[in-house]
C-alpha cells in the first residue's frame, strides 16, 4: 500500500471509491493492441466509475483499484496510474472548452437577435412602409426571436447537458489513485 495513501484515505473529507478488476486489462479497451500508456480506456469501466462515484464528493476522492496480489505489478501500475490522471485530465479540458464555446455562441446569438430586432423595429419607425422596408421587417423580426431564443437555449441548456460528465471528470482529476491487492 502506498505510504500517502493512508493519510490520504484517513482525512476527514475522503471519498473512497473502490472497483475490483480481475487484471489490468479491465481498465482498457479489448480492441486496442497499444501499450497501456496509450491505450483507450474501457466504455464498460468508465461507466462503473461513474456509477460508483455519483454520490461522492469532488474533494478527497480516492480512486483505489482492487487487484489478486498475484497479478499486480508496480511499473505498470505507475503507467497506468498516469494514463488515468492524462485521460481525465483531457476529457476535463475537453468538456470544459465545450461548454466555454456553447455560452460565447449562446451570447453571440443573444446579440445578434436583439441587433436584429432592433433593426427591424427601426426599419418600421423610421422610414416608409414601401415593399423593400415591408420585406426587410418580415425577414429581421422573425430572425430576430429565432436567434436570440436560440442563444438563450445554448446558454441556459445545451451548455448543462455537459453537466454530469464535467462533474464526473472533476472528480477524477483531483482523485487520487492507488493500487491494492484483494483479498
Amino acid at each position: 500500500m502506498d505510504p500517502n495513501e493512508g493519510a490520504f484515505l484517513g482525512s476527514a473529507k475522503a471519498s473512497p471509491v473502490s472497483l475490483s478488476l480481475d487484471d489490468y486489462e479491465d481498465l482498457f479497451s479489448d480492441f486496442d493492441p497499444r501499450p497501456f500508456s496509450e491505450r483507450m480506456l474501457s466504455d464498460d469501466f468508465l461507466h462503473e466509475l461513474k456509477r460508483a462515484s455519483l454520490d461522492k464528493d469532488e474533494e478527497g476522492l480516492a480512486l483505489v483499484l482492487l487487484l489478486p496480489k498475484e497479478k499486480r505489478n508496480a511499473g505498470q501500475e505507475h503507467i497506468i496510474k498516469e494514463r488515468l490522471k492524462e485521460h481525465f485530465k483531457r476529457h476535463r479540458r475537453r468538456l470544459e472548452e465545450k461548454v466555454r464555446g456553447e455560452r460565447k455562441t449562446g451570447l453571440f446569438m443573444v446579440a445578434l437577435g436583439i441587433v436584429f430586432m432592433f433593426t427591424a423595429t427601426y426599419s418600421l419607425l423610421s422610414a416608409g412602409r414601401g415593399l423593400w422596408m415591408t420585406f426587410i421587417v418580415v425577414l429581421l423580426e422573425p430572425a430576430g426571436w429565432f436567434t436570440f431564443w436560440e442563444g438563450l437555449n445554448l446558454i441556459l441548456f445545451q451548455a448543462r447537458e455537459a453537466t454530469p460528465d464535467l462533474g464526473f471528470y472533476r472528480k477524477m482529476t483531483g482523485a487520487k489513485i492507488s493500487f491494492t491487492s484483494a483479498s
